[in-house]
């Protein structure tokens, strides 16, 4: 989405003459690489702030809802979003520090994964900040708390009333991420670890009831192969909820989003003292830490079987 005016523009360093670029490229090494050029690196960002300036004052638009109603008193207001994008940090990757740029396939760094939460709840006085760990499955587990009302089937969510009370300091130990087909990860408010398939990066299957939804038609990437006799009806695990499971075998067409070549590419990163993850932690002491913390969050989410083995676990 283009910022219209009068936010377009507003930080460009240089006048802009071509097309506008609203959306990065989804590649590792967009610059290093001579997938953009510096006036286009910057160019993009100006885009990206002008959106933001536009949000900022919109947003404001439902605060002043707020007061002019009085709903403060007697409404909940979440401000989160699905998830970052890079523009241009450097990351590690294979080995070397290079610019990320959209969503390609790198681990979930912070950019991408550490994601702003504001809320305001009735009752209790604002200006507060909590360190607590916290992710977005969390926000249904609240919700439903806040109604008294509780899920029909297996989450893995934690209130966050008692943080937003203060009622408690922390609600959780650890917080699970990662992507499809790549990097799982979990980290513990101060380190992260994600961890890469190990070997062929398989056994791995698919787990959907959008079968009919899921498959991609964009020019060049492979679509996401059909359910054959292999597949069978299976459950979401710890649930109820039928979906259908196909798994992948050596020679599948694979999912244009599932990695290939970054086996045994781990990462773990201190990010109390390395904010900007440039120092890949593996293998010192606090590695076996981590992995027995990952094993121990994918027995909690009841991970089949299957996932441990990809990861060499």
């Amino acid at each position: 989405m283009a910022a219209p005016a009068p936010w377009t523009g507003r930080y460009e360093d240089e006048p802009w003459t071509g097309e506008r670029l609203i959306w990065p490229p989804y590649v590792v090494g967009g610059r290093a690489g001579g997938h953009l050029s510096d006036r286009e690196c910057r160019h993009l960002r100006a885009n990206y702030g002008a959106k933001l300036s536009m949000i900022d004052h919109w947003f404001g638009g439902i605060l002043d809802r707020f007061d002019r109603h009085g709903m403060w008193g007697d409404t909940a207001l979440i401000v989160c979003t699905d998830h970052g994008h890079y523009l241009g940090e450097e990351r590690a990757s294979g080995g070397d520090r290079v610019d990320v740029w959209g969503k390609p396939m790198v681990p979930q760094f912070e950019p991408l994964g550490h994601i702003p939460l504001l809320i305001h709840w009735p009752g209790v006085e604002g200006g507060h900040t909590c360190d607590a760990l916290t992710t977005s499955v969390d926000l249904h587990a609240t919700l439903c708390d806040a109604f008294g009302v509780s899920a029909t089937h297996r989450t893995h969510g934690r209130s966050l009333v008692p943080l937003l009370t203060g009622a408690a300091g922390s609600v959780r130990e650890w917080a699970i991420g990662g992507v499809f087909g790549n990097w799982v990860q979990v980290t513990d408010g101060r380190r992260k670890y994600a961890r890469a398939p190990d070997g062929e990066n398989l056994p791995l299957s698919m787990w959907s009831n959008r079968w009919s939804t899921m498959p991609v038609h964009v020019r060049g990437i492979v679509e996401l192969p059909l359910p054959d006799d292999r597949a069978w009806l299976d459950h979401m695990p710890g649930s109820t909820v039928p979906v259908l499971r196909q798994p992948f075998q050596a020679g599948d067409a694979l999912p244009f989003w599932v990695g290939r070549g970054h086996s045994g590419q781990h990462h773990l990163y201190d990010i109390d003292l390395d904010p900007d993850e440039c120092e890949n932690r593996i293998g010192e002491s606090g590695e076996a830490e981590m992995i027995d913390l990952l094993r121990t969050a994918l027995a909690e989410i009841e991970a089949p079987a299957e996932q441990l083995t990809r990861l060499g676990l």
